[in-house]
């Protein structure tokens, strides 16, 4: 029945140059839909026909297969990082699975789908609100094609409308790259809270070469690595951890986590109380974005804190992105200051060689460790997805992709 509604509704369409050679195209999923022939969602015909749509990918997604840990791989992490010195602190997300690029399918271009997939993991597992809603509450995480698909539908119910007319409305069976906003445009069509964080040392840069004072904003001036349709809130200061948006739902957040670091400018806005050069600010709002749930827990003897509330990060920059799980702090007995390290996965790693080398307990910090002197790229942007599930008013807002534009 649903192959049948499907082929009534949209003929086929031909196939397109970019599309993987070993790639055969399950017709019944992808709608045929040009950018001419767009839905117009002000017709509930239109409207019912891309229900069925959807109701047809939910019954005909198909289930992406991946390299499974026995025990899991961050409860392999956990264990390691239990053994390491007294003088660290470490803190953790909870269940994820690695999705691994595979050579002879997504080499290249799948770093965004596979970090899709392994946030996905996570928000079925973790979080039962989210497992309602992702996917038609199928739970599983769809294959890359069925992600594709899902992201068309997103952009024909109006998410992120400007970058969907940068991919000429059309993503599926393609090798083209994606970032952190589609991303959040994916999860966002399914009502989660997907947020999107810039952290940019160019636009500062440009501002102090062109003589102009601080506070001012650069008109016209693209900001993200990877995408340049983003509605930015500029932030001349260090903004601490997320839900620090304008947004009425979320208002009070910010300053509920973490009253002692945050002030409120004369215009009312909140800005962190202290500079901080380079990329450390980066590092810092990460270990602000962890922290915000355990509160005095890191004050007790255990060297390592799962943190089930705090989702992973999906981080983007030019030409890859990876997942932050967790970060670490080191005690420098020596030194006035904390030395912070992320831990990530990082999709083209294999899951066989991770899995090893943390049984093993050796090489794993190669893998996985990541300090702030390895990062030396000029843009970055984070995506996290908030507690909750959107409804009304407020997932007409999540259409439009907002972002806190902080500059270092």
């Amino acid at each position: 029945m649903a192959l049948a509604r499907q082929l009534a509704l949209a003929p086929p369409s031909p196939r397109t140059k970019d599309k993987p050679a070993n790639y055969v195209e399950p017709s019944v999923v992808y709608s045929g839909r040009t950018p001419e022939t767009s839905i117009d969602h002000s017709s509930s015909a239109n409207r019912k026909i891309l229900d069925q749509e959807i109701s047809c990918l939910v019954d005909l997604q198909i289930r992406s297969t991946f390299y499974e840990v026995e025990g899991g791989l961050m409860a392999l992490l956990r264990r390691c990082l239990e053994l390491e010195s007294e003088n660290s602190r470490s803190i953790v997300s909870g269940h994820i699975d690695h999705y691994q690029i595979i050579e002879s399918e997504d080499a290249g271009w799948g770093c965004g789908w596979r970090n899709i997939q392994m946030l996905s993991s996570h928000l079925l597992k973790q979080r039962q609100e989210a497992k309602v809603v992702l996917f038609g509450g199928s739970g599983f995480v769809p294959d890359i094609p069925s992600l594709q698909r899902w992201l068309e539908i997103a952009w024909e119910r109006g998410f992120d409308t400007p970058g969907s007319e940068s991919f000429d409305h059309k993503i599926y069976g393609s090798r083209k790259w994606i970032g952190a906003i589609e991303c959040a445009t994916l999860f966002r069509s399914f009502g989660l809270r997907a947020r999107i964080v810039d952290f940019d040392s160019t636009a500062l840069s440009k501002q102090l070469n062109n003589g102009e004072s601080k506070g001012k904003k650069i008109k016209k001036q693209v900001y993200g690595p990877m995408d340049k349709f983003l509605l930015r809130t500029n932030c001349d200061d260090f903004q601490v951890g997320p839900s620090s948006y304008e947004n009425s739902w979320q208002e009070h957040h910010s300053l509920a986590r973490h009253p002692k670091d945050t002030m409120i400018n004369g215009d009312g806005s909140r800005k962190y109380e202290r500079k901080i050069n380079g990329h450390q600010v980066l590092v810092d709002w990460v270990w602000n974005y962890f922290t915000s749930e355990i509160g005095g827990r890191l004050d007790n003897s255990e060297h390592v804190l799962i943190s089930n509330k705090t989702r992973p990060l999906y981080i983007q920059h030019d030409g890859h992105s990876r997942i932050i799980v967790g970060i670490q702090m080191q005690r420098r007995v020596r030194e006035s200051q904390n030395q912070f390290i992320l831990l990530v996965l990082d999709p083209a790693h294999r899951t066989a060689a991770l899995e090893r080398s943390l049984r093993d307990r050796n090489g794993w910090q190669q893998l996985i460790k990541r300090g702030v002197h390895t990062f030396k790229k000029p843009q970055y942007q984070l995506c996290y997805v908030d507690p909750g599930v959107a409804r009304g008013e407020e997932m007409e807002q999540l259409k439009t992709i907002n972002s806190i534009l902080i500059k270092f």
